[in-house]
């Protein structure tokens, strides 16, 4: 682990707010343990290792019925602890790895066999070398026939440039943590009506409304400054929107999350019970486990 790394709360609090049956907690990680499953060489961090029992015991804890767990850069394209951690999960997880141009359709194949249903795409440029879009694009057709979707992860002043590339991709196109939004801008500046925009003029690309712990400047515990984000991509397009823990929370340099508090947050930004079982519930449902 990093010197200056933070390791996620091993006592979060207990949520007051009781999650609808079978809500799924849609972007969470497995790292390592790294004397099983070793961290890429490549990598800009090192973790604090974060295995599957823990992620496991932290869903019952928190009240939810599933995951989405999504491969990480310190492990690059090597995806054997999500796998691992797919098999283990009694078909209440599934996955999005990380690949690279070469890979197979023997392997992708193998992988949907364990619970993975798409592939993440890094375009932050602190945590990855930059890639062409040619060599995205060809990845895509490749996962597109097998029904898998594409989750992309940018910052929010690099979704103009980001934007021909996102309208090209053949599939669904899932956005890491509402793309990074500048939040104290506020709600109204451009950047962001940008990718509301965005939402509103390209029908298959959905959002997670995540990350408040990495995106608010106000902070703990209620990171009110957050919530009008989110709640406007849950009231304006409530059928493409999707939650998640973000556990362990690699890379946190200001805090270290409660994720009971992060789960209290979810009736701010989706205030009504059909809202909340519409995130929570019936979108994950639909986009990874309709096979």
């Amino acid at each position: 682990m990093d010197a200056n790394y933070k390791p996620f709360d091993p006592h979060p609090s207990k949520p007051t707010y009781m999650p609808p049956p079978g809500a799924v907690d849609a972007h969470c990680h497995v790292f390592g343990p790294e004397a099983v499953f070793p961290y890429a060489p490549q990598r800009k961090y090192t973790p604090c290792d974060a295995p599957k029992q823990t992620l496991f015991a932290l869903r019952d804890y928190l009240g939810f019925t599933r995951n989405v767990i999504v491969q990480a850069t310190c492990h690059g394209h090597d995806n054997r602890a999500l796998v691992d951690a797919l098999k283990s999960s009694d078909g209440l997880a599934r996955g999005i790895a990380s690949v690279g141009p070469n890979i197979t359709h023997d392997e992708l194949a193998e992988m949907h066999e364990a619970g993975v249903r798409g592939v993440r795409f890094n375009f932050v440029k602190r945590l990855v070398d930059a890639t062409p879009k040619s060599v995205f694009l060809g990845i895509a057709d490749k996962v597109a026939a097998l029904g898998w979707h594409i989750v992309v992860y940018f910052e929010a002043p690099d979704l103009a440039d980001l934007t021909p590339f996102l309208n090209e991709l053949p599939t669904v196109t899932v956005v890491d943590h509402m793309g990074r939004p500048e939040i104290a801008n506020g709600v109204d500046h451009p950047d962001f009506r940008r990718f509301v925009d965005l939402m509103g003029n390209n029908k298959k690309i959905w959002s997670k409304v995540t990350c408040p712990e990495r995106l608010s400047v106000q902070g703990p515990p209620f990171y009110n400054d957050f919530v009008p984000f989110a709640r406007k991509l849950v009231e304006v397009y409530p059928d493409r929107v999707l939650w998640g823990t973000d556990w362990p929370h690699p890379n946190m340099t200001t805090h270290v999350p409660d994720d009971g508090g992060l789960v209290n947050i979810i009736p701010c930004i989706a205030p009504t019970e059909a809202l909340q079982k519409a995130l929570l519930v019936d979108n994950p449902m639909r986009l990874y486990w309709a096979d």
